[in-house]
This record gives C-alpha cells, sequence and structure tokens, in this order.
C-alpha cells in the first residue's frame, strides 16, 4: 500500500521528518517495483537514513522544497530492480577495496577497506531481501555463502 506523509508506516514515526520523507518516496518506489511492505519499508528507511548522513545541506533543501510524496505518484519501474530485488548480495574485492553489490548489478552499492565492514552490510542487505551473502577472497575464488533466508 503506498504512501503519504500524513498516512505512513507506525516504524516511520519518529524519523526526522525529511528522513521520512525521502523513506515514503523511497517506499513507494519499491512497492512500484514489487517490493512487499514488509521488505520495502526497512529498504526504504535505511536507505533514507543513508542519504540524509550523506547529503550536503544544499541536497537537504532542495528536497525539502519539493513537493510531497502522494500515494497516487506515478514511479517507473525498473525491469532490473526486480531482477535485483531476490538476487543474492556478493562480497567481492575490486579498485583495491571491499565491494559490495547485488549479484548481476553492474555498480556496487557499497565500498569498505576492511573486509568485516563490507560483509557486516552484506548481511544487513541481504536481511532485508531474504537472500544469501556470497563471500570471494581478495584473489577472487569463493570464500563462503552466507544463508539469510527465513
Amino acid at each position: 500500500m503506498p504512501w503519504n506523509v500524513r498516512d505512513y508506516p507506525a516504524s516511520m514515526k519518529n524519523l526526522d521528518p525529511l528522513v521520512r520523507k525521502k523513506a515514503i518516496d523511497i517506499a513507494n518506489a519499491l512497492l512500484a517495483d514489487g517490493y512487499s511492505d514488509d521488505r520495502a519499508i526497512p529498504i526504504a528507511t535505511s536507505q533514507a537514513e543513508k542519504w540524509y548522513d550523506n547529503a550536503d545541506e544544499e541536497e537537504k533543501k532542495a528536497f525539502q522544497k519539493e513537493k510531497n510524496p502522494q500515494k497516487d505518484d506515478a514511479h517507473q519501474t525498473n525491469k532490473n530492480a526486480k531482477k535485483l530485488m531476490d538476487a543474492d548480495v556478493e562480497v567481492v574485492y575490486e579498485e583495491d577495496q571491499w565491494q559490495v553489490r547485488s549479484k548481476g548489478a553492474k555498480r556496487a552499492s557499497d565500498h569498505f577497506d576492511k573486509k568485516a565492514d563490507a560483509i557486516a552490510r552484506a548481511k544487513e542487505i541481504a536481511e532485508n531481501k531474504e537472500s544469501v551473502v556470497n563471500v570471494y577472497k581478495k584473489d577472487g575464488d569463493h570464500q563462503k555463502d552466507i544463508d539469510l533466508r527465513e
């Protein structure tokens, strides 16, 4: 069920209003891509908080001025997102850093200096997606799988 700034999941109640607005916008887009409410809410909240932490003041002010998300907003569905939604999460070493990405994705979602940090982030993502983490060694050989499906 899509949301707006007056009707949103209870779990978003205590979020900063700007983070909540971003989370609602992201969650509605995820719903349009076929995610269930149970999966869209934690992913959107996490991504909105990450956006808020990384956005500069100008970007935050610009987003604050944008129209509030509406339940009937049109969201262009992303066919590739549907494939990535259930894809395993990989931890690979490329470009002198540990990268976290969904299997089949063109770009990594996160980059880390330490493998342990990359694995921790991959576990968070895989838990939300109810998928598996595929961990690789620096040389590219498969190391292990961590199954986080229920």
